[in-house]
C-alpha cells in the first residue's frame, strides 16, 4: 500500500507599517493582521502600539537582527504546522535596513508562500518629494559609523551617476553632511526629518548650504533620511 505526504503550504506576510503616523496603515495589513495566528515582529512594545491602536489581539514573537535566525526557525516549524504568521519591523518596509531577509529565505526554501503586504517605506517616501532629476538611485540605508570608512564609502557612492539615499541618526547627521559638503559641496540634496510625524520637515538645496544650515541648529533630533543627487544631475 502506498503512502502519501501533503505537505502543509502556509502562509507569511511581510507587512509594511508606518514610519510614524499610525493613520498610514494599509486596510490590507490591518485586515491580515487581524486574521493572523501570529505576528512576529521586531519589537514586541512598537508593534503593539500599533496592534492596539488597531484593536487586534493576537500572538507576539520578538524576530530582531539579535535573534533573527533563531526566531525564524520557531516561525518557520508554525507554518509548517499549518498557522498563518505576519512579519512587521519597527517601522516601514521589512528587509530595508530592517530585520525579515533571514525570515523570507527561510520561509521560501521550506516551501512557504511569502506575500508582501506593500507599505510605508522612509525610502520611496523621500524620493517622492526630493524633487530630483536622476532616473536610477541607489538605496543605501545606514553608513558605516566608523568616519574613515563612512567616507570611503561616501566618495565611491558620491562618484555614481545615480542618486543615493542614506539613513542617517541625530547623532551623526552633522558629520554625515560635512563629509558630503567636502567631496561635493555643489551636490543637490534633500533631507526629511521624522517623516509623517508631528514635527516633519523637509530641507532641500547645495551640500555646502544645508551644512551651514545644520551647524546652526541647537537641536538635531528624529531619524533622517538624506536623498543625495548623482554625479552628473542637472
Amino acid at each position: 500500500m502506498n503512502s502519501w505526504y501533503t505537505k502543509t503550504v502556509a502562509t507569511l506576510y511581510i507587512i509594511g507599517t508606518p514610519i510614524g503616523n499610525l493613520g498610514d496603515i494599509s486596510f490590507r495589513a490591518a485586515e491580515i493582521l487581524k486574521t493572523v495566528d501570529l505576528v512576529a515582529c521586531e519589537d514586541t512594545r512598537r508593534t503593539l502600539k500599533l496592534l492596539s491602536r488597531l484593536g487586534i489581539r493576537v500572538k507576539m514573537l520578538s524576530c530582531r537582527t539579535q535573534n533573527e535566525q533563531f526566531a525564524a526557525e520557531k516561525v518557520i516549524t508554525l507554518l509548517n504546522q499549518g498557522q498563518t504568521v505576519a512579519y512587521a519591523s519597527d517601522a516601514g518596509t521589512p528587509a530595508l535596513s530592517d530585520p525579515g531577509a533571514a525570515l523570507v529565505r527561510l520561509a521560501a526554501r521550506a516551501g512557504h508562500k511569502v506575500i508582501p503586504v506593500p507599505g510605508p517605506s522612509a525610502f520611496a517616501s523621500l524620493v517622492s518629494v526630493a524633487g530630483g532629476t536622476d532616473k536610477t538611485v541607489v538605496f543605501e540605508g545606514f553608513l558605516s559609523p566608523r568616519a574613515g570608512r563612512r567616507r570611503s564609502r561616501l566618495r565611491e557612492l558620491m562618484a555614481l551617476e545615480a542618486a543615493i539615499v542614506l539613513y542617517e541618526s541625530p547623532f551623526r547627521i552633522l558629520k554625515l553632511l560635512e563629509d558630503i559638503a567636502e567631496i561635493d559641496g555643489g551636490r543637490y540634496i534633500c533631507i526629511g526629518r521624522e517623516m509623517t510625524k508631528v514635527h516633519e520637515e523637509y530641507i532641500r538645496g547645495l551640500a555646502t548650504e544645508i551644512f551651514a544650515l545644520f551647524v546652526e541648529k541647537k537641536e538635531k533630533i528624529g531619524e533622517f533620511s538624506v536623498y543625495i543627487s548623482g554625479n552628473k544631475s542637472e
